[in-house]
């Protein structure tokens, strides 16, 4: 679950819990409003703690090391 979809159910819940006032027989509204909050508020938390740990990397300094030294020009006045 994303946090977009986190934030749909969190939306969605608050709707069902302030805002409608119909009924239907055998479901509490305002009941299915507070666990799709809760749900969302889950979804939202778990989303971030994840995104912070897959953040996280180990960053290799390599140097890279010359074994090879070049040879003297003939050229060279210093010869």
């Amino acid at each position: 679950m994303r946090i977009g979809s986190s934030l749909v159910l969190i939306a969605v819940g608050a709707i069902l819990k302030f805002a409608v006032t119909a009924s239907v027989s055998g479901v509490s509204l305002p009941v299915v409003g507070v666990v799709l909050m809760v749900v969302g508020i889950a979804g939202v938390v778990l989303s971030l703690i994840m995104a912070s740990t897959a953040r996280r990397t180990q960053v290799v300094h390599q140097t890279a090391r010359v074994d090879q030294v070049e040879p003297q020009r003939v050229d060279d006045p210093r010869i």
